[in-house]
């Protein structure tokens, strides 16, 4: 069963609606220095952030060399693919667009490293 107060409380801060926006529209794991361009914030505020909602179930980290890379986690459960849906689609502000914008910018570097 999930913890929905745990996931409600960690989704009451913008930045880390942010995030999960971002996780939830990329489809892929995304590096911890990614998402720290995409929201201009320094790494140790994104790693906290990611911190809490790792702690509420909501992603999941992989380490590869010196970073992490986070996805969301996606159980067989009707509501996080409703929470997800939610995220991806009903948060459209300027800001999270804007998020949006930047973060697939920056995933074209890893296309053009290759």
């Amino acid at each position: 069963m999930d913890n929905y107060l745990e996931v409600f409380k960690a989704l009451g801060d913008k930045t880390r609606l942010r995030i999960m926006r971002l996780l939830s529209i990329t489809g892929r794991q995304v590096c911890v220095c990614e998402i720290m361009d995409a929201l201009g914030l320094p790494q140790y505020q994104v790693s906290k952030h990611l911190t809490i909602l790792k702690n509420a179930k909501l992603v999941k980290g992989q380490r590869r060399g010196t970073w992490v890379y986070y996805s969301p986690l996606k159980k067989n459960s009707s509501f996080k693919r409703q929470l997800f849906k939610l995220l991806r689609e009903q948060l459209s502000d300027a800001e999270f667009l804007e998020d949006e914008r930047k973060l697939k910018r920056r995933l074209e570097l890893r296309k053009k490293a290759q």
